[in-house]
C-alpha cells in the first residue's frame, strides 16, 4: 500500500495508521521491561540471540510474502550491501547498548538519549544533506544541546548512554535514507549480514559451556523471543508510516521515550535529580518548538 504524501489520508487510513504507530511505539517503550528479564545474561549474549532469531522471523516473513526479488535484488548489489553492512553495524551497536543500559539500571539516560535523537536527526541532516533550519528549529538544536552541557557540568560526567544512542540511531537513519532498499528487506539483509558473527560467538558460548541457551526452557523461549518482540515494532511502524504523514508520525515517536522515563522512574526507582528535571525540561521545550515548526512548515 502506498499514499501520495501530498494529500491527507482518509479518516479509515489515518485510524489504522495512527493505531499501527500506537503498537509500535508503545512496544519500543515497554521493551526495558523484557529486557529486564535476562537479568544477569551478558548484553552480548541477549544481543547476538536477538539478532539470530529477527534473521529467522524477518527472512521467513519475506518468503511468505513472496518478496526473494528484493532479497536478491540487494544481495547482488556489492554498493547497496556495503552500505547495509555498515547500517548493521550500527544498529547492532544500538541495540546491544539499549540492552546493556537498561539490565545496568540506567533506563533514564536510555529516555533521554531517544528524546535526543528527533534533535540529532535534524543536525545531521543539516550537516550531511545540507538540509536548511530555520530559526526555531536551530533554537531547538541549541536548546538540545544546552541541556546535555548542563548534564555534564552539574553531574562531571558527559550522558555517554544517550549520546551513543541518539547519534548511533541518527547515523544508522541517515544512511538507510540514501541507500535505495525497502524497509523490510534491508532489515532482513542487515541482520543477516551480523548473523554469522552472532551463530559464531554462541556456537563458542555452547562448547565451553557459557551459554546459556538451552539451560532451561524460560531462558531459551526468552532468547527466541527477542526476535519477534524487535520484529513486530518494526513492522507495525512501517505499515503506520505508508498511511500517515511524516510530521503526523513524528509526534507518536516521543511515547517510546515517556514510557522509557515512566518505566525508569516508576517501576524502577532510578533516580532523576534536579539536574536531570533541568536537562529533560530543556529538551522538551526544544522537542516542542522543532514539533511545531515543522507542523507550521507542513501546512505551509
Amino acid at each position: 500500500m502506498s499514499r501520495n504524501p501530498d494529500y491527507p489520508a482518509s479518516p479509515g487510513t489515518a485510524r489504522t495508521g495512527a493505531l499501527y504507530a500506537v503498537f509500535a511505539y508503545t512496544s519500543w517503550g515497554l521493551l526495558p521491561i523484557y529486557w529486564k528479564f535476562f537479568g544477569q545474561i551478558p548484553a552480548v549474549e541477549v544481543l547476538s540471540h536477538r539478532i539470530i532469531w529477527s534473521m529467522v522471523f524477518l527472512t521467513g516473513l519475506l518468503l511468505l510474502q513472496r518478496r526473494r526479488a528484493e532479497f536478491t535484488k540487494i544481495w547482488r548489489s556489492p554498493t547497496h550491501l556495503s552500505t547495509l553492512f555498515l547500517t548493521a553495524t550500527l544498529l547492532t551497536f544500538n541495540w546491544g547498548l539499549y540492552i546493556y543500559a537498561v539490565n545496568a539500571d540506567r533506563v533514564v539516560e536510555t529516555s533521554l538519549g531517544y528524546f535526543i535523537n528527533p534533535l540529532v536527526n535534524v543536525l545531521l541532516g543539516f550537516v550531511f544533506l545540507k538540509e536548511k533550519l530555520n530559526r526555531w528549529q536551530t533554537l531547538a538544536v541549541g536548546l538540545a544541546s544546552l541541556g546535555v552541557a548542563n548534564f555534564v557540568w552539574q553531574l562531571g560526567e558527559v550522558p555517554w548512554i544517550a549520546l551513543a544512542l541518539a547519534f548511533s540511531f541518527g547515523c544508522y537513519g541517515l544512511l538507510r535514507k540514501v541507500v535505495p532498499v525497502a524497509p523490510m528487506a534491508g532489515l532482513a539483509m542487515e541482520t543477516l549480514l551480523v548473523t554469522p558473527i552472532a551463530l559464531t560467538a554462541t556456537g563458542y558460548w555452547a562448547a565451553v559451556g557459557t551459554g546459556n541457551f538451552g539451560t532451561n526452557w524460560a531462558t531459551s523461549l526468552l532468547f527466541i523471543g527477542a526476535g519477534i518482540t524487535t520484529s513486530l515494532p518494526l513492522l507495525w511502524f512501517n505499515n503506520a508510516a505508508k498511511r500517515l504523514r511524516l510530521s503526523t508520525l513524528g509526534f507518536f515517536q516521543y511515547l517510546a521515550p515517556s514510557l522509557q522515563l515512566g518505566l525508569a522512574l516508576w517501576l524502577y526507582r532510578e533516580p532523576f535529580t534536579l539536574t536531570h528535571a533541568v536537562t529533560f525540561g530543556l529538551i522538551w521545550t526544544a522537542l516542542i518548538l522543532y514539533s511545531t515548526s515543522s507542523l507550521v512548515n507542513q501546512r505551509r
